[in-house]
């Protein structure tokens, strides 16, 4: 029988933003390596949603030295079967279940959960098995509703365990140096001023399944879902999945928080669905928001917008100031700095990130530098005097990231490495649940702003649990 599985899960968004220019290369010795080591004692882990992104986050956890997949949990066979082949395929053999509460009754030894169940699910899931005295890494959005976040806060303090949401750029390397060393450390961008992000999308056909494979009626009712096709499209449905900015926004609005360092004041939004059958696409799928910041450097404004048939530029985040903009993107080993310097500007940050070598000036522009008698330090002074001899606008367009994390190295792993470490007492979560929480009551509001089609504020005490 025809597996009628979409073919547009194979897709590839594009690189974040065109290359070109002059380019500066981050130093190799910048960003330390990530810890090796079995940490004694193997961790011995279960996964709760065998989907995607369960796929997704096994295939990143199995290459942490001392983790161990012991129970996997999912409603689907068809996905239990191959998780659980998968798992054997890499010495873990694992134990599967249908239902979460027979393998957290069955399971006693186990000390982390990894959830990538769906959204409507996550907080039921997290809850329980921090009531079981288990760590938790939950895939984020953190829950659909503020009620949901705000009761995963509290079962992680009542139960003393850690809850780490899967806001996964909070523990990259490449977003944790441009922020702690060109954004803190140097202010390469001065002020920021403002700050927009995207997640553009190409069409998405209904995921099928095989026919074979179909779950009976009586098991989706009782997972919540009326059909095998809400089961596979439940991101489609409202009270399944949490509509495109929530589900996507978490991660890239999170950096705004953390690089901008405050919380929003107010948004306003736009959602409509201009492109698929209002009838079986109960979200919208195309949203843009804007909220307004006041963050310690003054007031910025930042946009976000998510479209749903077109998916130029891929997902990218840029923060804008009046010394120039940085554009980063997760699945590249790249940033983007556009310096944006007048006459009078202090060019002195660039010229330390040069000398210390946190920026280097690449081939290409080594020979043109060179022919001209530049050194390192002239290059940046040509910034601001924008000389006849380098005509134009003095851009950098590229910032090319000597990171220990390879582009083969799968964009979960950091995040998961610092949840493991945390549970061995190594280092202190990323994102904990506190800080899931800011981003979901952030994102949630887009979806409350779109239905009411007006500015919505934010109260400081929303942020707070």
């Amino acid at each position: 029988m025809k597996n009628h599985a979409n073919t547009s899960d194979r897709r590839r968004f594009l690189q974040a933003v065109a290359a070109g220019g002059a380019t500066l290369a981050f130093g190799k010795s910048i960003v330390g390596v990530a810890k090796e080591g079995d940490g004694g004692e193997p961790l011995r882990v279960a996964l709760t949603g065998a989907g995607g992104q369960g796929k997704v986050l096994m295939e990143a956890a199995r290459r942490i030295p001392g983790v161990r997949f012991q129970a996997v949990c999912d409603i689907w066979p068809y996905n239990r079967e191959w998780m659980t082949g998968r798992l054997r395929a890499y010495t873990h053999v694992c134990n599967a279940y249908e239902d979460y509460r027979e393998m957290l009754d069955k399971e006693k030894d186990l000390q982390a959960v990894l959830v990538a169940t769906p959204d409507f699910w996550h907080a039921r899931h997290t809850i329980a098995c921090l009531n079981a005295g288990l760590h938790v890494y939950c895939e984020a959005p953190m829950a659909n509703t503020i009620l949901d976040a705000r009761r995963m806060v509290e079962a992680a303090r009542r139960s003393g365990k850690l809850l780490q949401i899967g806001q996964q750029r909070r523990s990259n390397p490449q977003y944790r140096f441009c922020y702690e060393k060109l954004l803190q450390e140097k202010k390469l961008l001065g002020r920021i001023v403002a700050a927009n992000g995207q997640w553009n999308r190409g069409v998405q056909l209904p995921r099928g399944w095989p026919r074979r494979a179909s779950i009976d009626p009586a098991t989706l009712k009782k997972h919540g879902y009326e059909s095998m096709d809400r089961f596979r499209n439940w991101r489609w449905y409202k009270g399944l999945g949490s509509g495109p900015v929530v589900e996507l926004g978490s991660h890239q609005i999170d950096v705004y928080n953390w690089f901008l360092g405050a919380r929003p004041t107010s948004v306003v939004a736009s959602g409509r669905t201009n492109y698929y059958d209002k009838a079986i696409h109960e979200w919208y799928d195309t949203v843009v928001a804007v909220y307004e910041y006041e963050a310690a450097q003054g007031a910025v404004t930042a946009s976000y917008q998510v479209l749903s048939a077109n998916r130029y530029d891929g997902y990218i985040e840029r923060f804008l100031g009046d010394n120039g903009t940085l554009a980063i993107s997760q699945r590249s080993d790249r940033a983007r700095l556009y310096p944006d310097l007048i006459g009078g500007s202090d060019t002195a940050p660039w010229v330390a990130c040069l000398k210390k070598g946190y920026l280097t000036v690449p081939p290409e522009w080594r020979a043109l530098l060179e022919r001209h008698h530049k050194t390192d330090e002239q290059f940046a002074e040509l910034f601001v005097h924008q000389s006849l001899e380098f005509p134009g606008p003095m851009v950098v367009e590229q910032l090319s990231c000597g990171l220990p994390v390879k582009l083969d190295k799968p964009i979960h792993q950091p995040h998961l490495e610092n949840f493991f470490d945390a549970i061995r007492g190594r280092t202190k979560l990323t994102c904990p649940a506190e800080v899931g929480y800011e981003t979901a009551v952030t994102v949630l509001k887009v979806n409350e702003a779109a239905e009411a089609g007006r500015r919505l504020e934010f109260k400081a005490e929303e942020f707070v649990v």
